[in-house]
């Protein structure tokens, strides 16, 4: 646990929006718990998570709070922006409030991994903040 609780203090002192985009993300990606009862959009989504967020506190904890801790985003939420996105059909967005989380999700995760390929590539570019 003091992994998880180092890792949320790097975030806090970094700058606030990053801080609040997280605390968004999580959010949306928590609300999947009741949505997997029901719909595969939701398991899928709570196995990312199940995948991403120990892969992501084993990496902070192997090179710290740098920007290649995006590629772990780009590894796991990646496919499942691929998954999503050939479901849209379904979404039902217009008729459902679950279908307006699936936007709301792809939404989230699109912007999330432009941001993780940039941070990756800017490693990547010996860029290591």
């Amino acid at each position: 646990m003091e992994i998880v609780e180092s890792f949320s203090a790097a975030l806090a002192a970094g700058p606030q929006w990053v801080f609040w985009w997280v605390n968004f993300m999580g959010l949306v990606f928590v609300l999947a718990i009741p949505v997997a009862f029901f719909r595969p959009e939701g398991r899928w989504t709570l196995i990312s998570m199940a995948f991403a967020f120990p892969a992501m506190m084993w990496l902070y904890s192997q090179v710290g709070f740098v920007r290649l801790l995006g590629i772990v985003h780009v590894v796991f939420w990646t496919p499942l922006a691929f998954y999503l996105w050939q479901r849209r059909n379904q979404w039902r967005v217009k008729e459902t409030l679950v279908g307006k989380w699936i936007l709301l999700l792809f939404a989230t995760i699109v912007a999330s991994l432009i941001f993780d390929y940039t941070d990756v590539l800017r490693y990547a570019l010996s860029e290591r903040g």
